[in-house]
């Protein structure tokens, strides 16, 4: 029974090494893309530094003991062009939905006050192979508007942004007409009445 108990810790240690390493290309695909917005004259948006101070340096070998020292805020946070803030987290992951609880009390906190504020909030979100960009009402809404607590590619398909070797998250494929996000698309009633 031991061994099959370490065969399981040994299993899930595995899945989520390459769950983070895919998290942090996730990430790198994003940031690739404020580049090119940035390029374009679209948008300048950048990856939020996470608040951490070091507690201990090793001078031999360069490593270091630290800890973090607040609340995480949004991952990423910028201007569009014309003025309007845009403020949202990035969640991936490797299976076939991805839950609501994967932002944090805090992080829908701080998504929520943005979008109340004017900002264009919301989540870029991959899952498996495909990438999306839900406006942060959509998602604050996810139990009325899909009937639970996580999602799946297909409840998304609506909000499937293009790849390129960056996840273009200001790029629609379809429905909104395979154009740059405008702010009137982020009202949960478009979505309910179906008028995109």
């Amino acid at each position: 029974m031991a061994v099959h108990k370490s065969q399981r810790a040994a299993a899930q240690q595995y899945q989520n090494a390459v769950n983070n390493a895919q998290g942090h290309s996730f990430e790198d695909y994003i940031k690739s893309a404020c580049v090119l917005y940035s390029q374009q004259g679209r948008a300048e948006i950048e990856k939020t530094p996470e608040p951490f101070r070091v507690t201990a340096k090793n001078r031999k070998d360069g490593t270091f003991s630290g800890r973090f020292t607040a609340h995480a805020q949004p991952d990423f946070q910028g201007t569009l062009d014309g003025g309007r803030s845009i403020v949202f987290e990035a969640k991936y992951t490797t299976t076939d939905r991805l839950k609501k609880e994967a932002v944090t009390e805090e992080q829908a906190k701080r998504l929520q006050l943005h979008h109340e504020r004017g900002a264009l909030a919301g989540v870029c979100a991959g899952i498996q192979n495909n990438f999306f960009f839900v406006p942060w009402p959509i998602w604050d809404d996810m139990k009325n508007l899909y009937g639970r607590k996580y999602v799946t590619a297909d409840d998304l398909k609506t909000f499937r942004v293009k790849f390129n070797g960056s996840v273009l998250f200001l790029d629609y494929v379809a429905q909104i007409g395979g154009r740059w996000i405008k702010g009137a698309d982020c009202s949960p009633d478009r979505w309910r009445n179906g008028h995109v």
